[in-house]
């Protein structure tokens, strides 16, 4: 006979995200409304599952949460419970602790785990399924790079705050007749970069997936000039190279699962740029975290619940081992195991808003 589900827990892993707490939100209300499940939350994700560090989540705990920013539950990118750093009589190694793990589980009587994060989290949900756990992931990242899904919660609130800033940067820009470049998000994916730029006017967007002519940049700079219009507009995505050349690492994390962080191409452009334009003054803006923070935009709180309802379907319908995606405008559901095995979602260099961007001018320097 079947067990039926009356303990579930959460955790939120990798970097912070907006729409966080409305997926806890959700899953928390729509548990205990519907099937009077038991909900917790490890806390600082798979670290306070090792520490069994937890807070119950109730009605009481989720109220007044949906727009906001961060996570209730706290949050770590350093923790991989298949590789951890262990101290041991002064000695710090690296070892597979996830059977503590699933101790701790198994004596709060958890029956299943909700793991809401981006590759690297849910890569370690995958690991936890392959052991015998019953988990569900749910797909979290303002990069909108994971394959499975059409869409990551989180991305429509970043790129709204890119836009945001984006609008600001015009005036002072125009008033000063300046190069203004913006640095953006996005790992190795240029979609924050991409649809941010297209919102926001931009003149040039450079992305990871269309090495960039440091050349061509100028002769859209003079194109405008010509025009009588002397100022210019550049969104840069962290992880753009010029042809020929290499990203820009900010430094190096040796204690990460993804040691490597993306960063500094804004201002090195920026040099490059002063260094064949003399004449004019370029000004670079980092907006780094401010896009992750803040109140959570309406698109991102309705398809966070969305998927934080769907999750507790799936985990009365025992649908373990799967990941909660959007295809088109239906909420569906992959396996972990397919999710994590597919390549990162990049932007197509020949896909359509490439391709209406370059039609109403905006040139990627290719």
């Amino acid at each position: 006979m079947v067990q039926p589900i009356k303990k579930i827990a959460l955790l939120t892993g990798g970097g912070d995200c907006p729409g966080l707490n409305a997926v806890i939100r959700a899953i928390t209300r729509a548990a205990i409304l519907n099937y009077g499940i038991e909900v917790i939350g490890y806390r600082f994700g798979y670290k306070g599952l090792y520490h069994n560090n937890f807070m119950p989540l109730t009605m009481e705990t989720v109220t007044g949460i949906l727009h906001r920013g961060g996570t209730i539950l706290y949050s770590s990118n350093k923790d991989n419970l298949f590789n951890y750093m262990v101290e041991k009589n002064g000695v710090i190694s690296k070892e597979d602790v996830s059977d503590v793990a699933i101790e701790n589980m198994k004596k709060e009587g958890v029956d299943v785990l909700v793991v809401i994060g981006g590759d690297g989290t849910l890569t370690s949900a995958r690991d936890f399924a392959r052991k015998g756990v019953n988990v569900i992931g749910v797909p979290k990242t303002i990069d909108n790079d994971l394959a499975s899904t059409d869409v990551t919660f989180g991305f429509n609130t970043a790129i709204d705050v890119v836009t945001e800033a984006l609008d600001r940067l015009h005036t002072t820009a125009e008033s000063h007749h300046r190069i203004m470049l913006c640095e953006v998000m996005g790992r190795n994916a240029g979609w924050i970069a991409l649809e941010s730029g297209i919102a926001g006017s931009a003149d040039v967007i450079l992305i990871p997936e269309i090495p960039y002519d440091l050349n061509k940049i100028i002769d859209k700079v003079k194109e405008r000039e010509s025009c009588g219009k002397n100022f210019t507009i550049i969104v840069v995505a962290e992880g753009a190279k010029p042809k020929d050349g290499n990203v820009v690492i900010s430094k190096i994390v040796k204690d990460s699962p993804d040691p490597i962080r993306l960063g500094g191409i804004g201002n090195k452009l920026a040099g490059d740029i002063e260094c064949l334009m003399k004449d004019k003054e370029v000004r670079c803006t980092v907006l780094g975290h401010i896009q992750r923070g803040g109140n959570t935009c309406t698109y991102d709180r309705i398809l966070s619940t969305r998927y934080g309802v769907a999750a507790v379907e799936m985990i009365v319908n025992r649908e373990f081992g799967k990941m909660v995606c959007l295809k088109g405008d239906t909420i569906t559901s992959d396996t972990l195991e397919n999710v994590i095995g597919q390549k990162t979602k990049n932007v197509n260099p020949d896909g359509e808003l490439v391709k209406i961007a370059k039609k109403i001018g905006i040139s990627f320097a290719d």
